[in-house]
């Protein structure tokens, strides 16, 4: 069964059809569990094609960092040349695929070392969903009044088993997945933009299940 993934907005020189998800083994979490490598993959995918020195003004780290950093993505597979960019000695690199997963039954979530990977993993991929959504609310006015009313920002909360969440999680999926079709089609369209969707959902406890729960009495000395 999946865990949640980080998918980016396709760039406009991929094919929907290219839209591809790597799922997550031991060997390559390790390889890509680092905050900056995470901010590389991610701007590969989303903006296309570029070098380490492009990447690190746009990411505010020496080249120094992100050669090395993208060359360790390589290794593992995340990243690759592109070489029809580049120009003389210029090194330019792109993203081999435009999402992760990950799927507990290909991890061993009793160690501790990959319970740590997985860790710096998603709380890297919750720090940018908190960037991303700050950096709406703070820039919508600039936006025209349609996409300001496309916008959503809602919670909802249901009493479910496990095995409802995920079904809930499966078909939310199956949604999103289905407006992938119209890329293709918005390709040109002025009025289209990369929109983000963040799909955040877990179990939680509430005061009636604290009481129903009630941490045990201190021992008496």
């Amino acid at each position: 069964m999946p865990s949640p993934s980080e998918s980016g907005a396709t760039p406009r020189h991929t094919a929907p059809s290219e839209h591809k998800v790597r799922t997550l083994d031991p060997r390559s979490l390790r390889g890509l569990a680092h905050p900056l490598r995470m901010r590389l993959f991610r701007a590969l995918r989303e903006s296309g094609p570029a070098t380490a020195s492009q990447l690190a003004v746009r990411l505010d780290e020496s080249s120094g960092a992100t050669s090395y950093h993208l060359r360790q993505l390589a290794a593992y597979g995340f990243v690759e040349d592109a070489p029809e960019h580049g120009k003389g000695r210029e090194r330019w690199w792109r993203a081999t695929s435009q999402g992760i997963r990950l799927e507990p039954d290909r991890l061993n979530l009793a160690d501790p070392v990959q319970r740590g990977a997985i860790d710096v993993l998603m709380h890297e991929v919750a720090d940018n969903h908190t960037e991303e959504l700050s950096t709406w609310l703070g820039t919508r006015h600039e936006w025209p009044t349609v996409w300001q009313e496309a916008y959503d920002l809602s919670d909802y909360s249901y009493r479910l088993t496990p095995a409802q969440a995920i079904e809930l999680r499966e078909r939310s999926e199956e949604l999103l997945e289905s407006f992938r079709a119209y890329e293709a089609q918005n390709a040109d369209a002025e009025d289209a933009a990369a929109y983000r969707v963040h799909l955040h959902a877990f179990p939680r406890k509430t005061s009636a299940d604290r009481s129903e729960n009630p941490a045990p009495p201190e021992a008496q000395s």
